[in-house]
This record gives C-alpha cells, sequence and structure tokens, in this order.
C-alpha cells in the first residue's frame, strides 16, 4: 500500500507535470512575474469555468475576503454575521477593518451557518453575512439571499474550501457557489480542491463597479501608475502561481470527482457503526466536494481514535478543536455558551481523514477498517 497522506500534492503533480512545468518555464523566460500573460488567461479562464463576469485575482485567501470587504465601503461598527464553527480568516478580517463580528451557531446536519441563528443575529447595525461552505459542502445560499434581500444586507460567500461545488437553487438552475452572493472569495493554498504551489486567492463578482472597484484594491489602489484612487493593499496573484492554476484548471472537475467517489466509499463503509456520522453523498448533485471527509464520533471516543489513527501511520485531524467566540483574540461579553450548543459539540466529535485526488481503494479500507476496528 502506497504512504497514506493526508494531502498527496506530490502524486497529483505527476499526473500533470508536463503541464505545470511548461507554465513555470514560460514564466521564466519571460521574466512576467507580476501581472504577466499567465495572470490575465487564468481569470479569464476561471471566469468561463465559473459563469461569473469577474475574478480579481490576488494574494491569498485571507486578502480576499479582507479587500471583498473593503470593496463593499463597510464601515467600523458595522455588525457582519458569520459562523462561529470555522477557520479563524472569516472573522480575523471583520476584526481588522475594525467592523464588528458576530458568530453565531451552525446546523448540526450540514456544519454550515444556521439560517435561525442568522435571523436572530440581525440587528439595525448589521451590513452583512458571511456564509462558509465548509469542507466544501454549498451553503444553502436560497434562503441566505432571501434573508439578505429582506433586511438589505451584502452576502460575502467564503468558498475557500468549495471552488467547483454546485448550489442549485429552488427553481431548478444551478451556479457555482461563490458567484451567487454580491461578492465571493476563494483560497488557492496549496491543500485546497484547486491549488497553486504557494499562496494564492481570487474574489468573484457579477458586479461591474464592484469589480472595478476591487481591482484598484489589490494593486495600492491604482488604475494608472502612481495614480491612487482608492485606499489600497498589495495583493497581487504572482505569474508563476497563476500558471500553475491555469494548468490545474481544466482538472478541476475531474479532482472533485475523485474527492466524492472517495468519500462515497468511506461514508458506505463507515456508516455501518451508529457511532459515526458520516457525511451524506448526493447522487444526483454536485453540492459537496470535499476539501475535507470530515465524520463525527457520537460516543465520546473522538480523541481515542485520533491517537489510534495516529499510531497506525493513518493521518487525521481536528478541523476544528476550539470554537472561534471562545478564542482569546475573539472573546466577547456578548457571547454565552448556550447559544452555541451545536459548534461546542462539534469541537468535541469531529475527525478529518485523509482527503485527496489521489486516494486508492486499499488506502480508503485499511484507513476506514482501523475506524471500525477500534469502534467496534
Amino acid at each position: 500500500m502506497k504512504k497514506l497522506q493526508m494531502v498527496d500534492l506530490k502524486g497529483q503533480y505527476e499526473k500533470i507535470k508536463e503541464e505545470v512545468n511548461a507554465s513555470i518555464q514560460d514564466v521564466l523566460e519571460n521574466n512576467t512575474y507580476i501581472n504577466g500573460p499567465l495572470v490575465h488567461q487564468f481569470q479569464k479562464d476561471l471566469e468561463e469555468y465559473l459563469g461569473v463576469k469577474h475574478v480579481i485575482p490576488c494574494a491569498n485567501g485571507t486578502d480576499a475576503l479582507q479587500i471583498a470587504m473593503m470593496g463593499l465601503d463597510l464601515k467600523p461598527g458595522d455588525e457582519v454575521i458569520t459562523a462561529d464553527f470555522t477557520f479563524a480568516a472569516t472573522v480575523e478580517v471583520i476584526a481588522l477593518l475594525q467592523l464588528t463580528p458576530v458568530l453565531v451557531d451552525v446546523d448540526r446536519n450540514n456544519m454550515n451557518i444556521s439560517l435561525d441563528r442568522i435571523r436572530k443575529a440581525i440587528t439595525p447595525r448589521t451590513k452583512a453575512i458571511v456564509p462558509v461552505h465548509l469542507f466544501g459542502r454549498a451553503a444553502n445560499m436560497d434562503a441566505i439571499m432571501e434573508i439578505a434581500n429582506e433586511h438589505n444586507l451584502y452576502v460575502i460567500e467564503d468558498n475557500a474550501q468549495a471552488i467547483g461545488a454546485d448550489f442549485k437553487s429552488n427553481d431548478g438552475s444551478k451556479k457555482k457557489v461563490g458567484t451567487i452572493g454580491h461578492v465571493g472569495a476563494t483560497s488557492f493554498f496549496p491543500s485546497k480542491n484547486l491549488g497553486c504551489y504557494g499562496d494564492g486567492g481570487a474574489i468573484f463578482t457579477n458586479n461591474d463597479e464592484l469589480a472595478h472597484k476591487l481591482r484598484g484594491i489589490v494593486n495600492h489602489g491604482m488604475y494608472e501608475r502612481y495614480h491612487h484612487d482608492v485606499v489600497g493593499v498589495n495583493s497581487r496573484l504572482d505569474s508563476i502561481q497563476a500558471g500553475v492554476l491555469k494548468a490545474k484548471l481544466p482538472h478541476l472537475d475531474t479532482y472533485n470527482k475523485a474527492r466524492q467517489d472517495a468519500a462515497r466509499k468511506y461514508s458506505v463503509a463507515l456508516s455501518v457503526n451508529p457511532n459515526i456520522w458520516a457525511p451524506f453523498i448526493c447522487e444526483t448533485c454536485d453540492c459537496h466536494v470535499f476539501h475535507q471527509y470530515v465524520i463525527r464520533i457520537t460516543n465520546g471516543k473522538r480523541d481515542g481514535l485520533l491517537a489510534h489513527l495516529q499510531e497506525k501511520g493513518i493521518p487525521c485531524a481536528i478541523y476544528y478543536p476550539i470554537p472561534l467566540h471562545s478564542q482569546k483574540a475573539y472573546a466577547d461579553a456578548r457571547y454565552k455558551e448556550e447559544d452555541f450548543p451545536v459548534t461546542n459539540q462539534l469541537c468535541k466529535e469531529v475527525i478529518a481523514l485523509p482527503m485527496h485526488t489521489e486516494l486508492d481503494d486499499e488506502q480508503i479500507k485499511f484507513i476506514t477498517d482501523t475506524v471500525l476496528e477500534y469502534l467496534k
């Protein structure tokens, strides 16, 4: 059996090395390191893939979220609602801009932001909602947009973990997540479903005026060299990373299907144990692209399983061990533990198993047999 890895980037690279190497060589030979042709080509390719009017590449996913909020002219003190159960970058940028983060609980069944908690958290100072498509599963964008429209709020999609996922609306139409709200942000961190070989990110929108502003913000507020029209930052996707992403983008649907196939095999095997909550696999849609494959251990043996898997040489991780409302940086007297029952429980139950495009049946069987053996 091949060595188990949480993410097998080398195995993936071996299959596309000629395309990747050619893109990198092109940059090196032409010395087009910043805003070169490959950046613009990748931008156009991604716009076509997502079916969105504007893709604005930037330096990383955290910047993408921050720049999206800057483009919407949110002011210090404005309240922004987001999920308590996610990576800190989502709330980090809200705090950096001196906005007021409003953390809310998530749904037990899908671990995405709770619609009921969003409604209860809205005040006259609320200006935006940031749904996170957690672990690759699309949040309920129909309902979120309905709430936002009712209260005249912006929706900023945190799509760092779900690029390529589809959301099927109640009217039967499909859109790529990240393109449904007023603006979306994603990360191209190496382990993402579409990852580069360093840092990278992008912002998506169908709003022409907002796109123009965002393009200035990412480049020091300039549209013309040395003319600074808006307050900006230095956040550009470099050409080498764009070349890697351009080479990988045509494979994204294949990558996501490989993840879905692996997740299906995991869930079929693990669902035989009543103490394991395994993700539901939709057979007729692509609403989950499994950036992570996360199960819940409901009998209190999660930490024991973690140690057992590590002893057997199986990589695993806990996403996430501490709720954001309990983090020192984001502690606030407004938050009460009874407001976060689901998040607090998830932090005690979740464990992520290896998930990547190169998983094979032998590896999946060894992993699932090892989990079931410990929990029998």
